[in-house]
């Protein structure tokens, strides 16, 4: 990634050490269950995840395993060019969708970079965080030049991937004792995208982090990692941090803060982080699966009544994400909008 800001390593070096526990018991949850005719039995461990956990692994998980291989070589052939090459597609708060190395922005502590994809092209989304600025803008994907197969392969990848986030998304709504199609109807003009993450290796592993600790703000967060690890999950059960194993051909699952308001509180958004690797570079592919732009997040009716009122006030989802946006360019050292800032006050 070039050479190192001096004022990232003094930085570092004020960090606390990391300690890291026993990699635990993420479920691990076998979706050829649906072909099997034992939804029911599927859905009751999907539910019990979500609501312990807020994160599960899957497997049979219906994704082609060529289409995977094919993203992890294109990613790697554009990660592996300089970054002059890399940085022709940059982002910026003009272009959403692009490169970014977290070496090259201020403030940033994240030991990575990325290559962010929208999954429709052009992604609509609110222009301002103003509530009464009703103007909206596109954001257009840039697509590298080199492999020169990249867009098709993403493609490919991106419709297989949206297939597994709708899947899970019915199973969820079911666990949640809704029709299976509830969900759907928010995502008609999604905001999704997909992520190209690459943690190089670090130098101080002890120090540095590869993300740090955050929840996602979205619905869903469909994931598929390599065989190197790192992602580390926030145990509801006793707060200790718990290493997700790296299962072959799995996708990581957890919920967001979108499912977490929409079900009151019942699956809450779990706080995640990736650990740094002085040895071997990571690659992860994280498929964001977040709303339309339009969509007002609140408690669903269905899941509140007098004895569990609404926990949360009702937010835009393009607003919301307006907000962030600004705030990720403009402001960093200033506290990100988070759901918590919607939250009922109990009187």
């Amino acid at each position: 990634m070039g050479e190192i800001d001096p004022a990232f390593i003094q930085s570092i070096e004020q960090r606390p050490k990391l300690t890291v526990t026993d990699p635990g018991e993420i479920p691990v949850i076998d979706l050829s269950a649906l072909d099997s005719g034992a939804v029911d039995l599927l859905v009751a461990d999907i539910g019990k995840a979500c609501e312990e956990w807020g994160f599960f692994q899957v497997i049979n998980h219906g994704v082609p395993l060529e289409v995977v291989r094919r993203i992890e070589a294109a990613m790697k052939e554009f990660f592996d060019q300089s970054i002059d090459e890399k940085r022709k597609v940059k982002r910026d708060e003009a272009k959403a969708m692009g490169y970014h190395d977290s070496e090259h922005t201020k403030n940033v502590r994240d030991w990575k970079e990325v290559l962010d994809i929208a999954v429709e092209d052009p992604m609509v989304i609110s222009a301002s965080p103003d509530p009464q600025d009703q103007e909206l803008t596109e954001y257009h994907n840039q697509w590298p030049e080199y492999p020169p197969e990249f867009r098709k392969i993403w493609k490919e990848y991106a419709g297989e991937t949206e297939k597994l986030a709708v899947k899970l998304l019915e199973l969820i709504s079911l666990s949640l004792g809704l029709a299976g199609d509830r969900l759907i109807e928010f995502f008609q003009g999604q905001t999704s995208l997909i992520r190209l993450n690459r943690y190089p290796p670090c130098p101080w592993p002890e120090l540095a982090l590869g993300v740090g600790r955050h929840k996602d703000p979205g619905a869903l967060t469909v994931l598929f990692q390599d065989g190197v690890g790192g992602l580390e999950v926030k145990r509801k059960a006793d707060g200790e941090w718990v290493g997700v194993k790296p299962i072959p051909n799995a996708y990581i699952i957890n919920v967001g803060d979108v499912i977490q308001v929409w079900s009151n509180d019942k699956y809450e958004s779990v706080e995640h982080r990736v650990v740094a690797n002085s040895e071997k570079e990571r690659f992860s592919i994280p498929f964001f699966f977040f709303p339309a732009h339009h969509v007002n997040v609140k408690p669903l009716e269905e899941l509140t009544n007098t004895e569990n009122p609404p926990k949360f006030e009702e937010y835009n989802w393009g607003k919301f994400m307006a907000t962030r946006n600004r705030s990720d360019f403009k402001k960093q050292a200033v506290e990100n909008i988070q759901i918590h800032h919607f939250r009922v006050s109990e009187q």
